[in-house]
């Protein structure tokens, strides 16, 4: 059993790679098979389809749930948000192929977009916590769901897109004190 989990697990690791390299539609499962190192009919024996090994790569996606423990600052929304976003940063720095394609490939793969607003969804879930966590008492009489929803999009938007852009940690931080002073 150990040797089949390793053949899948390689050809998960050479999917991923190699769909974030050319993107999904232009990698055949012959090449994914080549880089894994197995037989193309194994491919097909743990994916039946090849959105099917995408869709396999979804939940590789790292977690977007951080310990409160970990981030949260009492009585600083800001330092608290900032926090939380440096952990969700290297997580995604641990993974940048997969995030790369997941993002990339959102728009063709039902999947995909489904798990990606899933995970917008828990990742604004986080936001509130930590900015109730951080806020106390006080963080019930403002909205606190806008504020957390957009604090998720500018996170989402800054691991799809923005963290190629040079001034990506300043704008972060510019965002991050817009919000927390409006909650203020």
């Amino acid at each position: 059993m150990a040797e089949d989990e390793s053949a899948r697990e390689r050809i998960l690791v050479a999917a991923g790679e190699l769909f974030a390299e050319a993107g999904f539609d232009a990698t055949p499962t012959s090449r994914v098979a080549e880089r894994a190192g197995v037989p193309k009919g194994l491919v097909h024996y743990y994916f039946r389809r090849k959105p099917d090994l995408l869709t396999a790569l979804v939940p590789r996606l790292p977690d977007a749930a951080v310990d409160l423990d970990d981030v949260v600052v009492p009585g600083d929304v800001a330092a608290s948000l900032a926090r939380l976003v440096a952990v969700l940063d290297a997580r995604i720095e641990a993974s940048p192929l997969l995030s790369h394609l997941l993002w990339r490939e959102a728009d063709t793969h039902p999947d995909v977009r489904d798990a990606l607003h899933e995970r917008h969804r828990v990742l604004a879930g986080q936001v509130r916590a930590v900015i109730v966590a951080a806020a106390g008492p006080a963080a019930a009489d403002r909205d606190v769901d806008s504020a957390a929803a957009l604090v998720a999009l500018a996170v989402s938007y800054r691991h799809s897109v923005a963290r190629h852009n040079p001034d990506a940690d300043r704008l972060m931080d510019r965002e991050l004190a817009f919000v927390a002073s409006a909650l203020g």
